[in-house]
């Protein structure tokens, strides 16, 4: 007994776990008391490299028992034919079916010592001559099946045996699965094409019936499993009742010897006549045919019977497979296919199953065939029945991400590889991937799938890493692509439509609203020339984008300004592959290109933002006080002041479209727009007013003084728009010991390199720091002390001083200071015991000579945002006015923001509510059509357009549609600010 141990255990290092392998290797010569036989190590070793080696030394002592004179013959080709043992070993140790076909058909594992069994280009041949007889003519019945049978099995063996053997002999030839695919269907081929002339001969068929046999499925797109049904379709001519004969005898032959042959896609499926003549097909599939069946015969292909025919029958499905996605509802129809498809997997087999799961095969092949069926009506590179030549097709032309395809294809091989393997073990059809518990299945499919321990993790473990890999991959991919946006919008362009040069593209484009449609197509052709992938994607987009832009003010000028973005950003690699992944960015970036001027110009400059347009979150996500901190830390990081201002510029051009974007496309309000705005034109100021400071302060060796910038008008409401200029007012203090004037001299001089670096032309609107609020205007000086200042407002100060300082907030600079000139001016602006009556007077009359001298020539007053009936003038003097005599007494009012200040006007009761609501309503409709009008014309403008584009263009962007009329928009805003005004004269004037 011991003995036995010990030669029981020492097999055991050949990987052998069953207790009958020590009785079994002596049984074969391979084993003797001292070990392995002699010449016999090259065979345990490869026995030890199989699948399963105990199931593989089971299958060759069944062998050896069943066929003991062919023993010798066998036992020797296993120890001298490499390749014959890795074939051999590799099947018996994958499939107990095959070795099942092995011990009943004694001799037939000769085949696999050389190339019988693996030449598709003989396989007709090889089956028939299993059914021909002597005399030429063949077998029937039972006989036929018989023969078929053996011969399908014989083949099948022979594809099998090239596929594992590498895995057994390493160094032997490695089969890529397509190549296997390839040649199981040439098998299954050849499997019809056999039944069907013995079919023939049975039914005794004259030229009267004619068949042809149209592969549909994975037979029709060569790349069948191991195990499958093969789907068909039978088209016949003369008399359909020999040819219906002909089409189910075959059916009963290969379905009883090879595969069950299934007829159910043909029209009306199962309840359908079986074989239907060429005008019957043709009939069906215009008038009856639903959306999958048009899906389903993108595979469609033929491959026995009548080849003429079959041509025929694949001449007429093409057109109507190839414009299946002009069909009404189209993409949703594919999309809600898939989902039914997933309802009827059971729960809980849902995240194992290979084919119908959810990261299954399924997802990568609905995938593919919609995406296909949409973009393949103009493109006949996609128009292949292959799922990884459609695939790879697909990433050429840019349709999907190059490394999207290419890890759909890489899983998608995965997947087909080991659903191979499962099928192979009993030669029965299965998709079910094995339980994480089972871990001796998991072992044995890991080492059939060539699966090797990795990072600690065994075979198995490792296997099942794989394939939840594998899985979610495919499953994300599947819903970025097959969920896409862009897809129901390019099904919903019309098929003559996406072939965008033709005469008929001209007269589409004027139809849809191109006031010049041939210099469209100049841009069109610019954009698509050539045969870069570039070219293609942008084929792809521009009949989505083409109809998106014809629903915007201006389609011509959007359409430039595409072709302009496309091209500055033509080497910014993930330009195009953010319009092709997300359908909402060409939606959005269209409405942004056709509405605004701005818009494109500081897109080139800020590509970035294009990428925050598939995600409002992302878009508006930002606070304020996160952008302005961020921009203050890189601009510290620059070395000087030049490259702190440039990085100040480009951060405020990157946020400047940001918010454009997020307002055009209603994301964001007034308020938080003016907000916005307001706090990343104060953090440009810290950045190069401390970068400005510290440059002279290097130059200078020391400091003299510190500086404060105080933010007046529309920057210390925190209400600035695009065009705003920055009102401020600069106040400095000397350091310890140094005189007034030379304190004076270093502020100036940094408070003049700020306006000028800030104010130097740039493509961007401009960043101006207008300092003409300071005492003596223009006049007067660029910076004063603290105690300069306050002298002046005590001695000199007048009413309307103390108007303008009702805006002051500090902004930049020293806050020690800012924050006492802040208190310093308090009194004045909020002065005890109200505003004089004189003084209200004064503002009354200051105001009405700003709206008579300052309104331009020939503007409309009932259109001007600024100066006009209701206009930001109106509200904001009659705010103000209201706060120099009532805010000593009502903190609330003691705001620099107008919005704020209404709302503490209300809460106190200085104004009726209705009245408040009416001049809230005002000033923010009148400062968003300022702002949308400096988006639509790229420029500062106060005036409401009167008429034509621009018009047109504000009131989209307040969500009238093109086909409103953009004067029922002015009317809008007439009587809202006509209401305001009527308030301002009550409030203002009579109060």
């Amino acid at each position: 007994m011991a003995e036995r141990a010990r030669t029981t255990a020492s097999a055991a290092r050949y990987g052998f776990t069953d207790t009958r392998a020590d009785g079994q290797l002596r049984a074969a010569g391979w084993w003797t008391e001292g070990g392995p036989a002699d010449g016999a190590t090259d065979v345990l070793l490869a026995l030890s490299r199989a699948a399963d080696p105990d199931l593989a030394l089971a299958g060759l002592d069944r062998i050896r028992e069943a066929d003991e004179p062919g023993w010798p013959d066998l036992d020797s080709a296993l120890r001298e034919n490499r390749t014959f043992r890795g074939r051999l070993l590799g099947v018996l140790g994958t499939s107990t079916a095959l070795a099942d076909f092995l011990v009943a058909n004694p001799g037939e594992w000769r085949c696999l010592a050389d190339n019988r069994c693996t030449d598709p280009a003989k396989f007709a041949e090889r089956l028939l001559e299993r059914v021909r007889q002597d005399d030429g003519t063949y077998v029937t019945g039972t006989a036929a099946e018989h023969e078929l049978r053996a011969g399908y099995r014989g083949l099948l063996l022979g594809i099998a045996a090239a596929d594992l053997g590498h895995l057994v002999e390493p160094g032997l030839e490695h089969p890529q699965f397509r190549d296997v695919a390839s040649e199981l269907t040439t098998l299954a081929e050849a499997s019809l094409q056999a039944g069907l002339v013995v079919a023939e001969q049975e039914v005794g068929a004259s030229a009267e019936g004619t068949l042809a046999v149209i592969a549909m499925g994975k037979t029709g797109g060569r790349e069948l499993n191991y195990v499958s049904d093969v789907d068909v379709i039978f088209v016949g001519t003369g008399d359909l009742g020999v040819a219906t004969r002909l089409a189910s005898t075959m059916m009963r032959l290969v379905g009883n010897a090879c595969f069950e042959v299934d007829a159910a896609l043909r029209p009306e499926g199962k309840s359908g006549a079986l074989v239907r003549t060429l005008e019957g097909h043709t009939a069906y599939y215009r008038k009856w045919a639903k959306t999958w069946e048009f899906q389903a015969l993108l595979k469609a292909r033929p491959v026995a019977g009548d080849a003429e025919l079959g041509r025929q029958y694949a001449e007429m499905v093409a057109p109507m497979v190839w414009s299946a996605a002009d069909r009404d509802n189209f993409v949703t129809e594919v999309q809600q296919m898939r989902r039914r498809v997933e309802d009827h997997v059971a729960s809980e087999h849902l995240e194992r199953e290979l084919k119908l799961g959810r990261g299954g095969l399924r997802d990568v092949e609905f995938a593919v065939q919609l995406l296909q069926l949409v973009h393949g009506r103009v493109d006949p590179a996609l128009r292949s029945p292959s799922t990884l030549d459609a695939l790879a097709a697909l990433g050429d032309g840019g349709y999907v991400g190059r490394a999207d395809a290419a890890e759909m294809s890489s899983s998608y091989e995965f997947l087909r590889t080991v659903e191979h393997r499962l099928q192979l073990r009993r030669l029965r059809r299965t998709h079910l991937f094995p339980a994480s518990s089972d871990t001796d299945e998991l072992r044995i499919l890991a080492r059939a799938c060539g699966i090797r321990p990795v990072r600690g993790r065994s075979q198995g473990e490792a296997l099942l890493a794989e394939f939840r890999r594998h899985a979610q991959g495919i499953r994300r991919l599947h819903e970025k692509v097959f969920y896409r946006p862009l897809l129901q919008s390019v099904a919903n362009v019309p098929t003559e439509a996406l072939r965008l040069t033709t005469k008929q593209a001209a007269s589409r484009l004027a139809a849809l609203g191109y006031a010049a449609p041939e210099g469209a197509l100049q841009h069109i052709k610019a954009l698509t020339s050539g045969v870069s992938r570039r070219a293609a994607i942008q084929q792809a987009l521009l009949p989505v984008l083409l109809d998106c832009l014809a629903d915007t003010p201006d389609p011509d000028g959007g359409l430039l300004s595409y072709r302009k973005v496309s091209e500055a950003l033509q080497d910014t690699p993930w330009y195009l592959r953010v319009l092709r992944d997300e359908g909402t960015v060409v939606e959005r970036l269209a409405f942004l290109l056709g509405t605004s001027n701005l818009v494109p110009d500081l897109l080139v400059r800020a590509p970035e933002v294009l990428q925050l347009l598939g995600d409002p979150a992302r878009l508006t996500g930002r606070t304020p006080a996160e952008v302005a901190t961020s921009l203050r830390a890189a601009v510290r990081r620059q070395p000087g002041l030049s490259a702190a201002v440039t990085a100040a510029r480009s951060l405020r051009r990157h946020e400047l479209l940001r918010v454009a974007c997020a307002d055009l496309l209603g994301l964001l309000d007034v308020p938080s727009v003016c907000e916005a705005l307001s706090s990343v034109w104060v953090a440009v100021l810290q950045g190069a007013l401390s970068a400005a400071y510290r440059q002279r302060q290097a130059e200078l060796g020391r400091t003299p003084a510190t500086i404060a910038v105080i933010g007046m008008g529309r920057l210390g409401g925190a209400e600035l728009g695009y065009g705003s200029d920055a009102d401020v007012l600069f106040v400095c203090e000397p350091a310890e010991g140094v005189p007034d004037a030379e304190a004076l001299r270093f502020a100036s001089s940094v408070a003049e390199t700020v306006r000028k670096i800030l104010g130097a032309p740039s493509a961007d609107p401009a960043l101006v720091v207008d300092a003409d609020l300071r005492p003596e205007g223009r006049s007067g000086p660029l910076v004063r002390t603290l105690e300069s200042y306050r002298a002046y407002y005590q001695r000199w100060g007048e009413v309307w001083e103390s108007q303008a300082l009702l805006r002051a907030r500090f902004v930049a600079g020293d806050e020690e200071l800012g924050q006492r000139f802040i208190e310093m001016i308090d009194p004045l602006r909020y002065p005890d015991g109200g505003l004089d009556p004189t003084d209200a007077r004064e503002i009354r009359r200051i105001k009405a000579r700003v709206e008579t001298e300052r309104l331009p020539r020939g503007a409309d007053p009932t259109r001007h945002t600024k100066l006009g009936r209701g206009g930001l003038a109106d509200v904001e003097w009659t705010v103000q006015l209201l706060q120099l005599q009532h805010a000593h007494e009502v903190p609330g009012l003691r705001t620099t923001s107008t919005l704020d200040a209404l709302t503490a006007l209300a809460e106190a009761g200085l104004a009726p509510a209705e009245s408040v609501e009416s001049l809230r309503e005002a000033w923010l409709l009148a400062t968003r059509v300022r702002n949308a009008t400096m988006l639509v014309r790229g420029k500062a403008a106060d005036e409401v357009p009167g008429t034509g584009r621009d018009l047109a263009a504000v009131a989209r962007v307040f969500g009238y549609s093109v086909d409103d009329d953009p004067g029922e928009f002015l009317d809008a805003y007439r009587r809202v600010t006509r209401h305001a005004h009527a308030v301002v004269e009550e409030l203002f004037y009579d109060n």
